[in-house]
Formats: C-alpha cells, structure tokens, sequence
C-alpha cells in the first residue's frame, strides 16, 4: 500500500508519501517528505498568527503535493489513499488541508484516511528512510510524552 499523506495543523505545511515495507518492526516506509515552512512569515508577530497560516497553506499546498509525489516517483494512479491530519490544531489551517485532501481522495476514488496530529508525533519513530542507518525503533510496550501548544 502506498499513502499520500497531507499535513497542515499548523503552520508547516507538508505531503510525504509512504509505504508498506512488509517489515513488521518498521511497517512504513517514507518515500518523500516536502515541507513548505512560515517560519519568516510569522516571525515578526511572534508567534503563529492563524489566519496568515490558513491564506498559506491555501498558497502551498497543491505544489508541496505535486512535489512529494515526484519525489517518490510516482503518478496519483500509484496511490491507495490518501491521509490528512484531522486535529488537533489550527481549525482554520486544518480546514485548508481537510478539505484538498477530501478533494483529491474523491476526484482518485481513493479511500480518505484521517490522521491525529498527537498520535503521528508518537509513532514517527516506527518509520524508515531509505539511506538511513539507526537503530529499529523501541519495541512494544513503551512509553512516550508529547507536549503540544503555545
């Protein structure tokens, strides 16, 4: 199975593709990963300002999609679903990428998959990277801390 994954509960905004690697310790493989950063945009607010992240993520998106999919070298016939963080976060920032996702999903007829933004953080350290040389990741049970929010 191969997943275009959509994120955009902040102000990152990001796609990457995966997939199944067959290996039960390390199940997801990450083919590409494209992140279009705001940093500079909020940085003379302070802090992340909502709106501004949303217009964005509307001005990102499709070519941050368009890009990961290159990168991994495939064609949207290549998918099986599409994934898209559903919350927590900005609701106007997830709305933007809710909704491209939705879009795509429907337009591919392509099953719709929704991601915790929370859960995603905890179980990144399952995934593989061509290239990479670590460690597999912890075995089952564990334990883990997550600290979100301003």
């Amino acid at each position: 199975m191969r997943v275009l994954a959509i994120e955009t509960s902040c102000d990152e905004t990001a796609a990457a593709v995966v997939s199944e690697t067959g290996e039960p310790r390390r199940p997801w493989r990450i083919d590409s990963s494209v992140v279009a950063s705001q940093i500079e945009i909020h940085r003379e607010w302070g802090g992340v300002v909502p709106e501004l992240a949303s217009r964005q993520h509307i001005r990102d998106l499709c070519g941050v999609v368009e890009r990961a999919l290159g990168e991994a070298q495939i064609e949207w016939d290549d998918c099986d679903a599409v994934a898209v963080t559903q919350g927590p976060g900005l609701v106007g920032a997830l709305l933007v990428g809710i909704q491209v996702a939705k879009s795509l999903a429907y337009a591919q007829g392509k099953p719709l998959i929704p991601a915790h933004h929370l859960a995603g953080h905890l179980h990144a350290v399952y995934l593989h990277r061509p290239g990479e040389d670590r460690p597999e990741g912890p075995g089952w049970p564990n334990i883990a801390l997550a600290v979100s929010g301003g």
